[in-house]
């Protein structure tokens, strides 16, 4: 029984970060197209795509480029074209959301069904594998039962989220951007509404709580059920962050790493990587240490008891110790510590009010620290946090944020009166053999450790010496000659590992001409913008009652969210469970982008915000 392969997929807001992802250890990186991704502020061109393929490819890194907004009719010339530049490029699958990329002329390049695309159901999941695509981006918000559920019925790769923001609305199926303030999430133009303070009012206005972050969720942090994931049938690992800078990239991807290597270690030869090469990090890995709102497992494994991250959507960082005192006049800050702290650390608090306060700490002695401005409102006892670790930061701003990852290879050293043959095989599969002109002469004393160390010194190669057959050992060949010919077969390697390089391919479409047939008519909730999503649907047996809400712009009332999580429950007035606070009904949201009725669906344990008119 062949091995299961596991792959972690790392984000890359540009090809420099995705070059620290390759070398802390990803498997695979996701980078935006110069169009057309969710991210509209991570667009990279074709060439600087072109140039970070090459570099991943070394390692076997696949390289996912995301297209994964809603098109318009203007816009699926442009698209088609640009598949056909990126195919060029080498990159190994695109993410989409569109239908239209069915029904365009493309290159066989694989496509992957993005988030956005809303998987809710098994069903869903086998329909979108039959359509073709190769892999499919599982909803954040499932349970372990559901991913393999997904999984089985599918019958392709499934991909799941395992760290990082979580959108509070099911991905794909949030108009709260577009209706409030003409910002499509499905055009790569969120404007986080989630991550706004709202009041939370009854049916006249009044205030039923104090404003919050209400519909700010923590981050998601799968590091403990990673184990889980694997066994519930899930391939691939992404770590959300296409904004996110070199050090979080470096940081949350070497932990990762770490972690599925502790899994396959263990596997009994179960599990395999999907790329190759080993990494070393100049850093220990700490999850705690880089941008979170704190951590939850979301659903994984059933709802918890609390998910928001309701006072602030910012980073208040890792708890350090608490305030003993604090002397306004000489500005000196007095804390019991459990952390030790250095100068240029950017701390924080929340003051008596629930606001986040944060300052950069000047100099640290002992207990004595010294904030680089006057502080308010804080007192003894309060908890002091940590969200910027100069010392931690300062090794992951180094080259490569301090990452280097090698292939291992096994050379064979032989040569007869005339020429040296030489043989390299690597952890890649790759195997090359080159001869040089040399004649020989027999060495006055033994040469091995001489050829080894000649051999050893891969210098700015992508490869690390791991054994040397050596037939030649009581022969003198000059270092000169050696250096050169070790030269030429890693090149040759390289050039070998290049040209049978395996890509994934694009599935064909088998889906049956009534697959939509008995599903109740589309809706804006399904994103059809344009004609050749409309034709998909059509081909395959789809009603379409409403277009995309960017193509249709709906006046009054409109739900503009749909969520698995609830603010009663977040809040503990569940009414399944009779919570123990009590809350009016009906409850809005409130702030000056609209007003939002919250629908309770208690069925399913879950709440739809509607925008009212």
């Amino acid at each position: 029984m062949s091995a299961s392969v596991l792959e972690l997929l790392a984000p890359a807001r540009d090809a420099e970060t995705g070059r620290v992802a390759v070398l802390a250890g990803a498997d695979a990186v996701y980078i935006g197209a110069p169009a057309f991704g969710a991210r509209s502020s991570a667009c990279n061109s074709v060439e600087d795509i072109t140039a970070f393929v090459r570099f991943a490819h070394q390692y076997r890194v696949r390289v996912y480029v995301t297209m994964n907004t809603v098109l318009f009719d203007n816009e699926l010339e442009e698209a088609q074209k640009m598949v056909w530049d990126l195919y060029a490029a080498g990159v190994d699958a695109l993410i989409v959301q569109d239908m239209a990329y069915l029904e365009m002329s493309l290159p066989p390049i694989a496509l992957h069904a993005s988030t956005q695309c809303d998987i809710r159901t098994p069903e869903k999941a086998y329909r979108l594998a039959q359509a073709g695509f190769s892999q499919l981006v599982l909803p954040r918000e499932f349970t372990l039962e559901e991913i393999r559920a997904a999984r089985d019925a599918a019958g392709v790769p499934v991909e799941v989220f395992v760290h990082g923001a979580l959108c509070v609305s099911y991905s794909g199926d949030c108009q709260a951007g577009c209706v409030a303030m003409d910002r499509s999430a499905n055009r790569g133009m969120c404007p986080q509404m989630c991550r706004l303070p709202y009041r939370l009012v009854d049916k006249d206005g009044n205030d039923v709580a104090p404003e919050k972050h209400y519909l700010s969720l923590r981050d998601m942090n799968q590091s403990a059920n990673l184990e889980k994931l694997v066994e519930a049938g899930a391939s691939s690992f992404k770590i959300e962050g296409r904004l996110k800078d070199a050090r979080y990239v470096a940081n949350v991807t070497a932990a990762y790493s770490r972690r599925l290597n502790d899994i396959i270690a263990a596997s009994g030869g179960r599990y395999v990587r999907s790329s190759a090469g080993e990494s070393a990090c100049g850093f220990q890995p700490d999850l705690r240490r880089t941008f979170n709102r704190g951590y939850t497992n979301y659903f994984l494994s059933g709802a918890p008891a609390r998910m928001g991250s309701i006072d602030t959507p910012k980073w208040a960082g890792m708890p350090v110790g608490k305030v003993v005192s604090y002397d306004r006049t000489k500005g000196v800050l007095t804390a019991r510590l459990d952390e030790k702290l250095n100068n240029g650390d950017g701390l924080g608090y929340f003051d008596r009010h629930g606001v986040f306060c944060g300052f950069r700490l000047n100099k640290a002695e002992g207990n004595r620290l010294f904030p680089a401005r006057e502080l308010n409102d804080i007192h003894a006892g309060t908890v002091i946090y940590r969200n910027s670790d100069k010392a931690f930061f300062d090794i992951l701003d180094r080259p490569d944020a301090s990452c280097r990852r090698v292939i291992d290879v096994d050379v064979c050293l032989d040569g007869d009166g005339d020429n040296l043959y030489l043989t390299a095989n690597d952890a890649r599969g790759c195997s090359v053999t080159i001869a040089v002109g040399c004649p020989f002469a027999e060495a006055r004393s033994e040469q091995k450790e001489q050829h080894q160390k000649v051999f050893s010194k891969t210098g700015d190669t992508i490869y690390r010496l791991r054994s040397l057959a050596d037939m030649c050992e009581n022969r003198f060949i000059a270092a000169s000659v050696l250096t050169t010919a070790r030269r030429r077969l890693f090149e040759t390697l390289d050039k070998a590992a290049e040209a049978c390089y395996v890509f994934d391919r694009r599935k064909a479409c088998v889906l049956a001409p009534d697959a939509f047939a008995t599903l109740p008519p589309l809706t804006y909730h399904d994103n059809v913008a344009n004609n050749l999503a409309e034709k998909f649907y059509g081909e395959h047996g789809a009603r379409i009652d409403e277009k995309a809400i960017e193509v249709t712009k709906p006046e009054g009332e409109v739900q503009v969210m749909s969520t698995r999580y609830c603010i009663r429950r977040e809040l503990g007035a569940c009414l399944k469970t009779n919570g123990a606070r009590k809350f009016p009904s009906p409850l809005f949201l409130k702030n000056d982008s609209g007003t939002y009725r919250l629908d309770f669906d208690c069925l399913r344990c879950g709440m739809n915000v509607v925008k009212c008119s």
